[in-house]
This record gives C-alpha cells, sequence and structure tokens, in this order.
C-alpha cells in the first residue's frame, strides 16, 4: 500500500521525498480540519493555506475534496494497520481475530466521529473520478482483514468473497452508528455474525 499511496501526485511516477513530505501535509491538515468540524470544515482554500503549500499546488495533488478526504481515509487506515502489527488481535481463530480487529478500527474511528463522519461521507459522495482513491481504501481494509486471519495459504476466490462481505458490512455498520440508528453494541453483534462467514468458507471447516 505505502508505494501505491506514494504514486498518487501531481506527477505520473513516484513522489520525491518532498513530495511525499508535502502530500503527508496535507492529508495530516485535512484530518485535524475534519476532527474539528467534519466534512464542512475542510476547505480546500483554508487546507492549502495550514499546509503551506499553494492552492494550485494542492489541487494538483488532490482534485477535490472528495478526493481528499478518501485519500485522508486511507492514510487513517494505514496508520491503523501499523498499529495492528505492532499488537495483534488475540482471538483463537480467524473469525475472532477480524472481529477483534475491525472493532478496533471502529473505536479508533469512534473517538474522532467528525473525522469519521467526514470520510464516509467522501467515501458515499465518491463518483467514478474518485475510483483509484476509493480503490485504494479498499485494498487497504482488506489487508488487514487478510492479515488478522493470518491464513496458512494463499486465500480461496471463496475466502475473498466473505472478506469483501465483511468489509462491506463493516462499512455499513459505520454509517448506520454515524446516523444514529446503530449503537455500538449493535454494530459488534453485526460484525461478529458477519465475521462467521470466515468459517463457512474455510476449505478445512467444509472438511
Amino acid at each position: 500500500m505505502t508505494s501505491e499511496a506514494k504514486t498518487a501526485g501531481p506527477a505520473s511516477g513516484p513522489l520525491t521525498e518532498r513530495q511525499e513530505a508535502r502530500r503527508r501535509r496535507i492529508l495530516h491538515t485535512s484530518a485535524q480540519l475534519a476532527s474539528r468540524g467534519g466534512f464542512d470544515a475542510v476547505q480546500m482554500r483554508e487546507v492549502a493555506e495550514s499546509a503551506g503549500v499553494a492552492l494550485g499546488t494542492l489541487y494538483r495533488y488532490f482534485p477535490s475534496k472528495v478526493h481528499l478526504l478518501v485519500a485522508t481515509m486511507q492514510d487513517q487506515l494505514q496508520h491503523l494497520h501499523t498499529t495492528l502489527r505492532k499488537r495483534p488481535p488475540a482471538g483463537q481463530d480467524a473469525a475472532e481475530r477480524v472481529s477483534e480487529t475491525l472493532m478496533r478500527a471502529f473505536r479508533a474511528l469512534q473517538r474522532e466521529p467528525h473525522l469519521a463522519d467526514a470520510m464516509v461521507r467522501a467515501l458515499t459522495f465518491a463518483d467514478r473520478g474518485v475510483s483509484p482513491e476509493v480503490d485504494m481504501v479498499s485494498r487497504q481494509t482488506t489487508a488487514i482483514i487478510l492479515e488478522a486471519m493470518a491464513l496458512d495459504a494463499v486465500p480461496t476466490p471463496e475466502q475473498l468473497s466473505a472478506v469483501r462481505v465483511i468489509e462491506h458490512t463493516w462499512h455499513s455498520a459505520l454509517i448506520t452508528w454515524l446516523s444514529g440508528r446503530a449503537s455500538i453494541a449493535q454494530v459488534k453483534i453485526d460484525i461478529e455474525m458477519v465475521c462467521r462467514l470466515i468459517d463457512l468458507t474455510d476449505p478445512d471447516h467444509r472438511g
């Protein structure tokens, strides 16, 4: 994911060290503004001023606020992935580990509700023009789930399908919680339920 993230920018090739540092400042500023006031608080001109870049430069990195906030979500997930590697889930089986991992991710977002709302709204608003950034969020989420599963072999098509369904459920649960239509307790129940798909798609489990 890191190498893919570094290709996103004003140039077609990998970013230079200076460009990557500039990109990181922009993403950090975006997260800070969103944490304070949500989606509406992220204004491109203010992001540029706070990050110390020209407005035109900001638009070369991120053509719109939606592009910026979706990239911010990928960046937040990447930080979470690093944290999870330092303290892996302790569940006894793959379903428990994935459930624990996703709830830890959920609670991390819960601590920054304005930021979470801004990023999820951006994902919801994203059209085909934002597909590369949305794909990066999806790949990062998939990587987090697969690493928590700790498979002994390459995942089967059925297992990858289960991962996609789990990812969709986690995203949907996040939306319903942010809109006040689901409690944390209900989210936990739903996540634990969908993670049972891991057992159903395990070749050994199916005999």
